[in-house]
């Protein structure tokens, strides 16, 4: 079994066309090759966690990331987030400070978002797999073109969604959504070394007002403490 066979049902019919095109079996070899070689994460059965989290018919909002944690127990298949007793990495430190600015919801003891992923937040890397240690190894591979299908797939529903790209990476997939359509929350990316602009952008009050016009349910963005 390969990491592409654990695609969740509910993408896997709307995914389809894509998956059967030449590169994505070859996407698959090497991600065995390099799961031979040395440790590769997230570990295979969280390649697709954000697509499980967070299922096709679900998605009122889609966050782009980029790239997976390379740290071992670090990352587990969501952007951003980390499992529980990981300390919070500095870009998602950031969203807590903008979100207790911006909401007054207090900062929390974890970085584990799988609450906002089961509101219909689907927290989505670019590239899904990298090798232990080595940031962005496994991009170039095909990653990219099985989530941009996604993105594309969200953009084609007959509901509309809210897309926020953070920094210029996740803003080069602009021409993949129909902005009349859509809404797209851009802003600077939360990492330290942008955080500056990115710090009263206001992004929460901006998606969930956005949501909201869409007809849904607004996120509640507090993060319980896991003590």
């Amino acid at each position: 079994m390969t990491d592409i066979d654990l695609l969740p049902e509910s993408w896997r019919g709307v995914l389809g066309e894509e998956l059967q095109k030449p590169y994505v079996k070859e996407l698959a070899d090497f991600v065995e090759e390099e799961r031979a070689k040395g440790p590769v994460y997230p570990p295979r059965e969280q390649v697709f966690a954000a697509l499980d989290a967070t299922p096709y018919d679900q998605v009122k909002v889609l966050v782009l990331g980029q790239d997976p944690y390379h740290g071992e127990g670090q990352g587990h298949g969501l952007c951003f987030s980390v499992r529980p007793g990981v300390k919070t990495p500095p870009s998602l430190r950031n969203i807590y400070k903008e979100m207790q600015q911006e909401l007054g919801l207090p900062i929390p003891d974890n970085g584990y978002l799988m609450p906002w992923a089961e509101q219909g937040v689907l927290l989505l890397n670019a590239v899904l797999t990298v090798r232990g240690g080595e940031a962005n190894s496994h991009k170039n591979k095909g990653w990219e073109k099985i989530t941009d299908a996604v993105i594309r797939a969200v953009a084609d529903r007959p509901d509309p969604a809210v897309f926020v790209l953070w920094g210029n990476y996740a803003q080069k997939k602009l021409p993949l959504i129909d902005e009349e359509r859509h809404i797209v929350v851009k802003g600077a990316h939360p990492s330290p070394l942008s955080a500056k602009k990115f710090f009263g952008s206001r992004p929460f009050t901006q998606i969930n007002e956005a949501v909201a016009a869409q007809g849904h349910q607004p996120i509640d963005w507090r993060i319980p403490d896991l003590g």
